[in-house]
């Protein structure tokens, strides 16, 4: 990058440090209180709510990830995580807020508790910290300092751990002191920067991808050349129909990413647990929704004109460089190299210092969001609930800074490790996809079947992953009672009603449905079919919504249909 470009790097860095740590700031004298610090004081209205939803989800593994998917076969089919996500978040506004914003969540573990007990709490709340740092803290420090590597330096790795610490210490600098208040607000700034950022690029990589020029005649000549890369649904016969398996995207397994990752992901629904009141939550999400539909504008559609690029069809002009960092593997593969490209080879100078500063507030944002999600879960569900259940408010909040700052150095010393020639969106996607599925089937029947027990959602927790592996590799080993015999459970018995090898969003949703039947069956065995004492009393006024939210959600729903319609 040229010197005009780092410094408006730099100035956007500085900036976004400051307005997080302005915006958290409290009255002089005043100490932060848990509230303050893991719900940003409960005072989220919902233009705010639907921006920090977006920034903290929109990362590295979509910017990066999904524009290497949209390189690959898959192309704009990829996008149906964003427009299936639209749908969902009207579901998760109308049916999960009421109930989460009328218990006073801090976390989605202490849901777990009131519902069921303790003991599960605790389990999955070790569960998701291990998630959040392992794999989602790991992958997005990955992804973003491999692109700042390709952008700012030759792609060969000399910037990339320059790049891992940077993007880990602006992250730190604003969200360790201030919390979800600093997160949230600031994300305000960086949706609306990754936005213009990413339809900058998408522009300027269009508008030169013909001779003659121009972004609309650019669009259409690539939807012309690569007709194949714009079907939402894929056929049988595509090679990638294992990873979005047909019409399965719509009616299988995608809903169980979908409602888990939405529904009951601490890093994202924290951000509704902490709005005015339920009815700022819910237009928050319809906020939201319409956010997730630009998506594939500036994240699939970018990676499809990369390919165009790379492939050279007829009536495509010569990039101003060479597109040798987009070799992939095979014909079909992914290529995480797609997105830096295009913004270190169209992007002119000045610009580039912004659309590289979208970059990384799509990054910082998730960094930031995951940082305060691990403290708050770490906080308020192990260390107060098994160490030190009186714990002042000022303790409270240190000891969730140490926990955010540990989470992060793991992460970054692990980062550097992980790699998959796949596209690491769906290696992330497929292994989350383990034990989205059971965990999904607790809360669901936990809020809406009253005869769900503790004893049950227990069992279903440790099931699911047996049943997800057991779908995935064939193969379950058990140990019998008297612990010398193993008896192997070929994938072939079963082959007739489980096939081996079957797309990994199959796996899930079959998965889903078999831990459903095992909690129901153990639950009506526990209480002979009685409610259990801790079943969530539900009226049709819970979910009533209001005029605002109906037609906002009524609208996505048109637009979802018409866009599934066009490119089918």
């Amino acid at each position: 990058m040229e010197t005009l470009d780092i410094i408006v790097f730099i100035g956007y860095a500085l900036v976004i440090i400051g307005l997080g740590l302005y915006m958290s700031r409290t009255k002089k004298g005043e100490q932060k209180t848990a509230e303050d610090y893991f719900l940003a004081g409960k005072s989220l209205p919902w233009w705010a709510i639907g921006a920090s939803l977006i920034a903290a989800n929109i990362s590295a593994e979509q910017m990066i990830g999904m524009s290497g998917q949209g390189f690959g076969a898959i192309g704009l089919a990829i996008a149906s995580y964003e427009f299936m996500a639209a749908v969902t978040l009207i579901i998760v506004a109308k049916y999960f807020m009421p109930i989460f914003i009328k218990k006073g969540l801090y976390t989605i573990p202490d849901f777990v508790e009131q519902r069921f007990s303790v003991e599960l709490k605790t389990i999955l709340a070790i569960f998701w910290i291990a998630l959040f740092t392992f794999i989602n803290l790991t992958t997005v420090l990955l992804l973003g300092a491999l692109a700042l590597d390709t952008i700012v330096g030759t792609g060969t790795g000399e910037f990339f751990t320059y790049g891992l610490i940077g993007l880990a210490f602006v992250a730190a600098a604003y969200s360790l002191y201030g919390g979800l208040a600093a997160v949230a607000w600031t994300d305000v700034l960086q949706v609306g920067l990754l936005i213009l950022g990413g339809l900058i690029t998408s522009y300027l990589a269009l508008d030169k991808v013909t001779p003659e020029g121009g972004a609309m005649a650019g669009l259409s000549h690539v939807m012309e050349v690569v007709p194949e890369k714009f079907h939402m649904i894929l056929d049988k016969s595509h090679p990638l129909f294992k990873e979005l398996p047909g019409i399965a995207v719509l009616v299988g397994g995608m809903w169980i990413a979908n409602m888990y990752y939405w529904g009951f992901n601490q890093y994202i629904i924290q951000r509704a647990l902490a709005a005015k009141s339920i009815g700022e939550a819910q237009k928050g999400l319809v906020f939201a929704g319409f956010l997730k539909l630009l998506i594939p504008l500036i994240v699939v559609i970018p990676g499809i004109v990369a390919y165009v690029y790379y492939a050279q069809p007829p009536g495509t002009a010569m990039p101003p460089v060479g597109t040798e960092g987009l070799i992939p593997d095979s014909e079909f593969a992914a290529n995480d190299k797609a997105y830096p490209w295009l913004i270190s080879t169209f992007i002119p100078t000045g610009l580039k210092g912004l659309v590289v500063a979208a970059l990384a507030a799509a990054i910082v944002s998730s960094l930031a969001s995951m940082m305060n999600s691990i403290s708050t879960i770490f906080t308020m569900d192990i260390y107060r609930e098994h160490f030190n259940p009186n714990a002042s408010e000022k303790e409270t909040v240190n000891v969730g800074r140490i926990a955010a700052a540990s989470a992060l150095i793991i992460a970054c010393i692990i980062a550097p490790f992980l790699t998959s020639s796949r596209g690491i969106f769906n290696v992330i996607q497929e292994y989350t996809g383990l034990v989205s599925p059971g965990i999904l089937a607790i809360f669901i029947l936990g809020l809406f079947w009253k005869k769900t027990t503790n004893k049950a959602a227990i069992y279903g927790a440790i099931f699911s992953i047996v049943i997800a592996l057991y779908l995935k590799v064939g193969t379950i080993m058990v140990e019998l009672a008297d612990g010398t015999k193993k008896l192997w459970i070929e994938g072939k018995a079963l082959e007739f009603l489980f096939p081996k090898n079957m797309p990994f969003m199959d796996q899930m949703g079959l998965t889903f449905l078999l831990t459903c039947g095992l909690i129901a069956m153990i639950s009506y065995m526990q209480n002979k079919g009685v409610d259990d004492p801790k079943g969530i009393p539900l009226q049709k006024e819970t979910f009533k919504t209001s005029s605002a939210f109906n037609i906002g959600a009524f609208v996505i729903l048109i637009l979802c249909a018409i866009i599934y319609s066009v490119f089918w």
